[in-house]
């Protein structure tokens, strides 16, 4: 036995934030979410494998996402980072205009939603790299 395997014993491991005895939120193997929170460099591996999923189910659902180029790739990205793969599948219009090339239709679609009055700029670069197909 060493450190690690006494201590996944006694706090066990828990892949989902949970409340511990005192109230503290906490995850993993005992990491008090509430007084130490995540070092910049945990969000950031974080981060990757948040893109990394959204990548994977984006390819598995737009087999043409891998016709765009990376900027009109990373608005799906972005917007599915934020909605969710289903909420973006839900795009019906702007998806299938993006498909066909149509960009400006895309963006003014991508405007018109509910979700683009809830992030605001965010929803406006996302329109203007859809429309240019450049980095904002």
């Amino acid at each position: 036995m060493d450190i690690y395997q006494q201590l996944l014993r006694d706090e066990g491991i828990r892949l989902k934030p949970y409340q511990d005895t005192v109230g503290k939120w906490t995850i993993g193997v005992g990491r008090n979410l509430s007084d130490k929170g995540i070092s910049e460099e945990e969000a950031r591996v974080l981060l990757e494998d948040d893109v990394e999923e959204v990548s994977r189910g984006l390819l598995k659902a737009l087999p043409w996402y891998t016709d765009l180029n990376e900027a009109r790739q990373g608005v799906l990205e972005n917007m599915a980072f934020n909605l969710g793969l289903a909420g973006l599948l839900a795009f019906h219009n702007t998806l299938t205009l993006m498909e066909k090339g149509d960009f400006d239709g895309a963006a003014t679609a991508m405007l018109a939603s509910r979700w683009a009055t809830q992030v605001k700029d965010r929803a406006e670069r996302l329109a203007d790299q859809l429309r240019s197909g450049e980095w904002k």
